[in-house]
């Protein structure tokens, strides 16, 4: 069993938010099926690097577990075909602008709430259909730009800095999945279905903490902090002999005991490191300091005793590092199958574990096994398949 066997997703997104969205579902157990327009979703074209099917990493990094139709919804028998896989659906999820499902006759509380009550529907957007910015288009790195983060993000030599990974459209994806099981929840009590939203904007505003705390108390606005902390000090990167070492020292035991595995106790009984805030005032001379007492040590062989000794430490690694890591491979985090290497569900359940079922699927694979559940004949799908309404491979525009 896994924790949301029996669950059916009607997917029709595409790119980062919505599908992590429904990878995490279907790793969970879920029946996705993935509805791709004939062009197919983007995120097959952006490589390299691509797979032998010539489907880019970033796609099968996000597409696994599921199954994969594609349908022209411009055209009624697309439509026609959607509305007989919502019958029996738990969930609708789409990333299209706001007003394009209601054109095609989708929308939840005119069209589909009547006829599907117990139907959950997610929307994903930028800005969300209404408001100043309702219904503009938004990508991550729009959300990081206006939501602030791109502001506490980079060095005051290199100003303001895009995360480099679409840090908005993940937490985007993760925040339509936390929406989605509440609803389903609700659900269990109620009966009915309800519209869930998650937006770019929304989700980078709550990514805030804990600067936005800071500025509603303070009134200002926090400035660039490179790799240190507005709040913490010791916590930032130093040079040690050979290369830099991330420090994680959060209070006042930390830091005499980080002190003292040095053999430096009088670096904390100065009272310009003795307490937090006196540290944050004094963080040159801090820095000057550690240092000094870091010089002799390789940034290795430190982190090692450190972490040994209950102090957060860490060198700072590439991504391959980081995937290879034997800790990595004992939690589970790297699953394999067919040629497919990725990163697992990073919830954990003792009974009902995330899976790897199946690959990330190739454009249409799975179209007339989807089609003859759905109660359609062999003709029938010829022609749909023949017409290009339920086309087999993609269309190059």
């Amino acid at each position: 069993m896994s924790a949301l066997q029996g669950l059916r997703v009607v997917d029709l997104t595409r790119v980062v938010a919505g599908p992590l969205c429904t990878q995490i579902l279907a790793d969970h157990g879920a029946e996705v099926i993935k509805i791709e327009a004939p062009e197919g979703d983007e995120t097959r074209r952006l490589g390299p690097p691509f797979d032998a099917q010539g489907d880019a990493a970033y796609f099968s990094g996000l597409n696994r577990n599921k199954c994969s139709i594609a349908l022209d919804l411009g055209a009624p028998a697309g439509r026609e075909v959607l509305h007989r896989l919502l019958d029996g659906a738990d969930v609708l999820i789409e990333n299209f602008l706001p007003g394009t499902m209601k054109k095609w006759g989708f929308d939840y509380e005119a069209d589909l709430a009547p006829r599907f009550p117990r139907l959950v529907y997610c929307s994903v957007t930028g800005f969300g259909a209404d408001g100043p910015m309702g219904g503009k288009p938004g990508y991550d790195a729009v959300g990081q730009a206006l939501g602030g983060l791109m502001s506490v993000n980079g060095f005051p030599e290199t100003g303001p800095t895009r995360v480099g990974f679409p840090i908005v459209d993940l937490a985007t994806g993760m925040n339509a999945t936390i929406g989605i099981l509440l609803a389903l929840t609700e659900r269990q009590h109620s009966g009915r279905g309800q519209r869930v939203e998650a937006t770019l904007f929304d989700s980078a505003l709550a990514l805030l903490h804990p600067h936005a705390a800071n500025t509603f108390m303070s009134g200002t606005a926090p400035g660039l902090p490179g790799n240190s902390h507005h709040s913490i000090s010791t916590y930032d990167t130093y040079q040690a002999a050979d290369g830099q070492i991330f420090l994680g020292i959060i209070n006042e035991a930390q830091f005499r005991k980080f002190c003292a595995l040095l053999g430096r106790e009088d670096v904390p009984a100065d009272e310009r490191f003795a307490t937090n805030k006196s540290r944050l005032a004094n963080r040159p001379a801090l820095r000057q300091a550690i240092e000094g007492m870091l010089r002799e040590h390789s940034a290795s062989s430190l982190f090692e005793r450190l972490m040994a000794a209950g102090i957060p430490a860490a060198v700072v690694r590439t991504v391959p590092q980081a995937l290879s890591d034997p800790h990595a491979t004992h939690r589970g985090m790297i699953v394999s199958r067919d040629g497919y290497r990725g990163v697992n569900a990073a919830q954990t359940l003792s009974r009902t574990p995330a899976t790897l079922r199946d690959i990330p699927p190739t454009f249409a694979r799975d179209t007339r096994e989807v089609l003859e559940r759905a109660g359609y004949s062999a003709a029938e799908i010829d022609t749909l398949v023949a017409s290009g309404v339920a086309p087999l491979k993609r269309r190059v525009n």
